[in-house]
């Protein structure tokens, strides 16, 4: 299967679908989540976003669906372009679909030997191996720190660059063979998917692209519109938390005159949504999803 949806029911159902409203898919996929709605939707639009050209094998033969093969940073346009000014909700179940991490070629998982590509836009330039053999040492640095809170990133940063003087590194067993010395034995796994996921995010340009999404996703909705987001690590989990309770991305908390804080979001669930066991146990990549649901303001105002 291209991709197995994550709390499918969950996530569809926070939409709270009208049956002839308009709809955004953000990461289209293996189109789990699209079916989905598809099915609630009578007169309505989907329109699904993905910037992996790979993903449009999987468009459903629908008159009710449209595809953009694009970044979701652009919603707003392209949902204008689509003959819409307003969405009535926005779904972004974010992270690496199970076809990319298992796709071999792409570079995605440490499990293949293959190129360091880790590009989910294949029309981009930008590959994980240029990283490791052009960026200088403050900025793989900073990468492996703020992308993948690696602990001994210094000592990881230094065997990058003394042997990449010898030879680039192209392929993953290359990678591997580079950095063994200092991976912690017991903790291999997690240790290289924070390597892997500090390259993948800055290929992808993920965290700027997020803020760019959710800010337009603010914009596109109409009042008492829904957005729906899925997160599966930290760092994209915070930006999308701040967003939704204060308003920016700091999670600075700032009221006006009266005490209203300055957000455009009502939180639908107060308490993060998380998959069952039962879920996890049939879906592993699962286990670490947080489901996020906020309505925008109906009456424009600062919320109390």
């Amino acid at each position: 299967m291209y991709h197995v949806p994550v709390l499918l029911e969950e996530s569809v159902s926070g939409l709270n679908i009208d049956p002839d409203g308009v709809y955004l898919d953000l990461t289209f996929g293996g189109g789990g989540h699209s079916r989905e709605i598809l099915k609630r939707l009578k007169d309505g639009c989907l329109i699904g976003f993905d910037q992996d050209s790979d993903a449009l094998a999987n468009v459903p033969d629908d008159s009710r669906f449209i595809f953009v093969n694009h970044n979701f940073r652009y919603l707003r346009n392209f949902l204008r372009y689509c003959g819409y000014d307003e969405a009535d909700g926005i779904l972004a179940d974010l992270g690496v679909s199970s076809h990319e991490f298992d796709e071999a070629g792409r570079g995605f998982s440490f499990r293949f030997d293959a190129e360091l590509d880790m590009r989910m836009n294949q029309r981009s330039r930008l590959k994980a191996t240029d990283i490791l053999n052009t960026y200088s040492e403050e900025d793989l640095t900073r990468i492996f720190r703020n992308y993948g809170e690696v602990d001994n990133v210094r000592r990881l940063v230094d065997l990058i660059v003394k042997a990449r003087t010898e030879k680039m590194i192209t392929r993953s067993e290359e990678f591997l063979q580079v950095i063994a010395p200092c991976v912690p034995k017991q903790k291999e796994k997690k240790y290289l998917a924070q390597v892997y996921q500090a390259l993948r995010i800055e290929v992808n340009g993920e965290l700027e692209a997020l803020e760019d999404m959710l800010k337009e996703a603010e914009r596109a909705l109409r009042p008492g519109g829904r957005l729906v987001v899925i997160t599966y690590h930290s760092l994209e989990d915070r930006i999308v938390k701040n967003f939704l309770k204060s308003g920016n991305f700091e999670g600075k908390v700032e009221k006006d005159f009266y005490g209203h804080v300055k957000r455009n979001f009502e939180l639908v669930n107060r308490k993060v949504i998380v998959p069952s066991e039962e879920e996890i146990e049939r879906n592993p990549r699962a286990r670490s999803a947080k489901l996020r649901v906020a309505e925008k303001r109906k009456d424009g105002k600062m919320i109390k």
